[in-house]
């Protein structure tokens, strides 16, 4: 079976955790801190904390900005729940929005109309590594200054509406020649197994706001609020008659560790190796399915933006939902795994019980409802590639009667 998104695990990793495990230090310590000072040289921005997930990165994010009950933030529907979960855990009033007919980010015109008094964040969603039109949104955040409402000096000090980017996909994307990471006012990576980059789990919070924000002073808030509030974490701790410590505030807990780390220095050193072999695969399936009249091929490099390459996101031309899972299931069947990316939130029960309707979200249904992403990772071979292509094409024109 040729599997869907295994992580990279060689000897390199291996060769690395181990010398984590015999260093006697396995939680928070140099590889972190190494692995988050390496983040943002790569990135470009301004400062970068890891976390244990995305997920507590963004939770711990939102609380820290002061966003909560009466506050609302905008988001696409089309996205993984993780990233409406958040905003509902905060208390705040998460406000979707669709996406665009012809690709799967945020469409900007209906985040303009969403904006009201209420707006303290929008939440820009980088569907399989493509990044989203940041320069449009921060055009209207402009636009509509006069509505916002800081409710805190932060909110007071940024003057507008924030831009909180979920890259989860996209790391090492480009957005006009900017990598992804230095262009949203803050930006959440996803480390998790799946992603082009993976610690196992894991996160990281790469902060680029104004330089009126002391970025230095906003490291060490974060390394205290992501450690139960603590003001030495355990290797400060270590040091000669340096046990005691105060808790300055109820923090969480969602701090990186070393052997996290470990593996994400070596996934760091070697990513354009990486991005360059998803890119050649992108290539492979470009090249073969841009022939069929059936293929709706994916974005992924155009004079603006450049795609970190994570999903390749084939859509289906006149197929409907039940055609579209019936050609996964012969995929399957030829020992090939391929997934959908995402479900929209309105089709979820969790949502639909808030009060979610996706009729009211029609491109993001119709995106859903043929969309087929394909395998995409270092380790898969040219004959795998090529033994996806046939299953592809073989299982779509069997079901579509081609």
């Amino acid at each position: 079976m040729i599997p869907f998104s295994p992580p990279r695990i060689d000897d390199k990793i291996i060769e690395e955790v181990t010398a984590v495990l015999k260093s006697g230090w396995i939680t928070t310590g140099p590889r972190t801190k190494q692995f988050e000072k390496d983040l943002t040289r790569y990135c470009g921005n301004k400062s970068t904390v890891c976390v244990n997930s995305w997920t507590m990165g963004m939770q711990v994010f939102l609380h820290w900005w002061g966003i909560g009950a009466g506050d609302e933030v905008i988001l696409p529907a089309y996205t993984y729940c993780a990233s409406g979960n958040v905003v509902l855990h905060s208390g705040a009033k998460l406000i979707m929005v669709d996406c665009n007919s012809d690709d799967f980010n945020l469409n900007i015109k209906a985040v303009e109309a969403a904006i009201t008094e209420k707006t303290k964040a929008i939440i820009p969603v980088d569907i399989g590594g493509w990044p989203c039109d940041y320069d449009e949104l921060y055009k209207i955040v402009e636009a509509k200054k006069h509505l916002f409402r800081p409710s805190n000096e932060n909110q007071e000090k940024l003057g507008r509406i924030l831009i909180l980017a979920d890259a989860a996909h996209s790391l090492g994307a480009s957005y006009k020649n900017l990598r992804v990471g230095s262009i949203a006012d803050v930006t959440v990576f996803s480390f998790h197994a799946v992603k082009n980059l993976t610690t196992a789990e894991g996160g990281a919070i790469c902060f680029n706001l104004p330089d009126d924000f002391d970025h230095d002073l906003i490291y060490k808030e974060f390394c205290i609020k992501t450690l139960h509030g603590q003001s030495k974490d355990a290797l400060a701790k270590t040091q000669k008659g340096a046990w005691k410590y105060d808790v300055e505030e109820p923090g969480f807990k969602c701090n990186m560790t070393d052997v996290q780390a470990a593996i994400g220095l070596i996934e760091l050193q070697r990513y354009e190796e990486n991005l360059e072999r998803r890119k050649a695969i992108f290539h492979s399936y470009q090249s073969t399915f841009e022939s069929k009249s059936w293929a709706w091929l994916p974005m992924f490099k155009n004079e603006k933006k450049e795609s970190s390459y994570h999903l390749f996101q084939l859509r289906i031309n006149n197929c409907s939902e039940q055609q579209r899972d019936a050609i996964i299931q012969l995929i399957s069947d030829k020992d090939v795994s391929v997934n959908v990316h995402f479900q929209p939130l309105p089709l979820l029960t969790a949502y639909k019980k808030r009060g979610f309707a996706i009729s009211d979200f029609p491109n993001s249904v119709s995106l859903y409802s043929n969309e087929i992403s394909l395998p995409v990772y270092f380790d898969l071979t040219d004959d795998q590639v090529n033994s996806v292509i046939n299953a592809v094409i073989e299982s779509v024109e069997t079901v579509l009667n081609l």
